[in-house]
């Protein structure tokens, strides 16, 4: 089986729409793909209506976290929806992020960069307004050469020159959301340092005794030796190892089925949910 657990959608910060995702999936030879939008369940009917034959969906969502003041992601899978609790959370994390654009824009503006809300919104067409979106816009702008290169210290990178932080869950209150949801929750991208400061080892562990399920290993912004570490803390803290693209569509490099999880990590997975269960393809519209 070949299984990806991380990928995103124009609901969020992808460039493909929810039914573009699941058909490019199945196109690659993808078995299982998680759609897992930040802060937001909004794909997931759309993804469902268009799943192609041969392929299943996991429902997640990537939740918005800091702790001591650093971001931090994690993957919540197969939680209910509606749960009170979690859907409150998500929509306050998600309802920050428009004044939180709107700030940043102004400090592009104020460093010479014309970049406007509107420009901006128009990028972000009905997803939820994040980073990606105003990265974009400088590239149209030619103040950047890639998205990649907007998220530096230059530009919009955690503590850069244009950066505003937004509301976010503390990651031990979300492990308490997804668990309360009957989710499984797996800690995203945990040592990405390029993308900024990350948890130390003895945050992953307190994490691990809160009833954290796993980390994610393998995946494109951690190097050989990043990887074998991560194994090997999460052999030592008895948590799962997954593997995922965190594909975005054009708006980044990765691809989909670039990494991917273990078959029996996966079973682990569904076997821990008793929010939502996965959802098999039946021929899609």
């Amino acid at each position: 089986m070949r299984i990806d657990l991380h990928t995103h959608s124009t609901a969020s910060d992808g460039t493909d729409t929810p039914a573009e995702l699941v058909r490019k999936a199945a196109a690659v030879g993808l078995d299982v793909i998680a759609l897992t939008d930040h802060d937001t369940t909004r794909g997931h009917a759309e993804a469902r209506a268009a799943l192609p034959e041969g392929l299943t969906l996991v429902t997640g969502a990537e939740l918005s976290c800091r702790l001591d003041g650093v971001s931090m992601h994690m993957l919540a899978y197969l939680f209910d929806p509606e749960e009170p609790r979690l859907l409150a959370e998500r929509e306050l994390v998600r309802d920050d992020r428009v004044p939180r654009a709107r700030g940043m824009i102004a400090k592009l503006n104020e460093l010479g960069v014309p970049v406007t809300w509107e420009q901006v919104a128009r990028i972000a067409g009905d997803g939820s307004v994040g980073r990606p979106h105003i990265a974009t816009a400088l590239v149209e702008l030619g103040a950047v050469p890639t998205v990649n290169d907007a998220f530096t210290p230059e530009w919009l990178a955690d503590g850069g020159r244009a950066h505003l932080d937004k509301h976010e869950t503390d990651p031990f209150e979300a492990l308490r959301l997804v668990k309360g949801a009957g989710g499984v929750a797996v800690f995203a991208h945990p040592a990405a340092s390029k993308r900024g400061r990350t948890v130390p080892e003895s945050a992953i562990a307190a994490l691990a005794e809160a009833g954290l399920d796993g980390i994610e290993v393998d995946h494109m912004d951690h190097d050989p030796d990043t990887r074998a570490r991560l194994r090997g803390l999460a052999k030592e803290l008895g948590l799962l190892v997954t593997g995922s693209s965190d594909y975005h569509g054009s708006r980044k490099t990765c691809v989909l089925g670039e990494f991917m999880t273990d078959p029996e990590v996966y079973g682990e997975i569904t076997r821990r949910a008793t929010g939502a269960f996965p959802v098999p393809g039946a021929g899609g519209v």
